[in-house]
């Protein structure tokens, strides 16, 4: 299994840092599902952007196990470092630095993967963050900045030079977004040039994938991000054909209510009522997608302005479910 720093993890699968996904209950679903790590949201390196209820929020860890991991995000060494420190005082036991979002908003301010277009100021950022603090300190990055500038294998070198723990990478460069071909041969080129954990990202949806994935990179283990949302189960499944090399079931449709139920719960509880339902919208919408009918329960659903009448309109859906399949039967 993956080791980082003194954490030995219970899966090669981590679920990758996601905004307005990773919050608190879906981590501790993930982890209840057989996630070995999880990481929480990206917290912002301006101090100012701190003392905000999301941030706070972002910040809860509330009931999570060992370790606890806080992405931080920012583009000055001095800043991402006090903000590291910061996220150790909050209780991180594994500081995770973003370079690999490729949204506008963070690459516009110079940050997240539009970090490696300056390789001088990484190192000194890598280095900074580092010496910060006394836990691990992990890298999320992209293949590069575009395709003429796939610099990867050379931040590997630097981090690793710089004590960085582990290094997750994002098979796609920071032009490409989410579009095209995930470059697994530059992970498997970035595991080759260093001795540290790697984890493989994108485009990783089945455990069929995820073995193939590990095996074609050479990677320690694999980071799961989209697929992940409305399937907190792939975890199980990654570790269940891992540890036999058949095909795992797909979940009930009573496991995935009673989840999916629990999930609502969780987010009232922890965003109370009024955003809590709001939230739950999304969270619906990825967890019935691929069932008969979701297009039309998602919009009237998304009408529902109260939790009660949520959770009546989720168990009225699996009941007609239940019975069409029991008549087609």
């Amino acid at each position: 299994m993956p080791i980082i720093g003194p954490y030995t993890l219970s899966s090669p699968a981590v679920l990758a840092p996601m905004a307005g996904v990773t919050d608190l209950p879906f981590r501790r679903l993930c982890r209840k599902l057989g996630a070995g790590l999880v990481v929480g949201e990206m917290i912002a390196a301006n101090a100012d952007l701190r003392n905000t209820r999301k941030s706070m929020q972002r910040l809860d860890h509330t009931g999570e196990p060992e370790p606890v991991a806080i992405q931080i995000a920012g583009s000055e060494p001095e800043a991402l470092a006090e903000c590291a420190r910061f996220t150790v005082e909050q209780g991180a036991h594994i500081v995770d630095i973003n370079m690999g979002c490729p949204a506008k908003k963070v690459c516009n301010k110079a940050a997240g993967s539009a970090l490696m277009k300056d390789e001088g100021l990484v190192k000194e950022i890598l280095h900074a963050v580092v010496e910060a603090v006394n836990v691990p300190v992990t890298l999320k990055m992209r293949t590069g900045w575009d395709v003429e500038h796939k610099n990867a294998p050379i931040i590997a070198a630097l981090a690793q030079d710089a004590g960085i723990q582990s290094l997750a990478v994002h098979g796609r460069t920071r032009a490409c977004a989410y579009r095209n071909t995930v470059e697994y041969d530059t992970i498997h080129t970035v595991k080759q040039s260093v001795s540290i954990p790697v984890f493989a990202n994108g485009d990783i949806t089945t455990p069929q994938k995820a073995v193939e994935v590990m095996e074609f990179t050479g990677a320690d283990g694999v980071l799961i991000g989209r697929a992940a949302q409305g399937n907190p189960w792939i975890f199980r499944q990654i570790n269940e054909f891992l540890a036999t090399g058949k095909e795992p079931a797909q979940p009930l449709l009573a496991d995935i209510e009673a989840t999916l139920l629990h999930h609502l719960t969780a987010l009232y509880d922890f965003y109370g009522d009024y955003a809590g339902l709001r939230i739950a919208r999304k969270h619906v919408g990825w967890y019935l997608a691929t069932q008969p009918g979701a297009t039309e329960f998602r919009r009237q659903f998304n009408q529902l302005e109260s939790t009660d009448e949520q959770g009546a309109s989720v168990r009225q859906f699996f009941l007609k479910l239940r019975n069409s399949k029991e008549i087609a039967a």
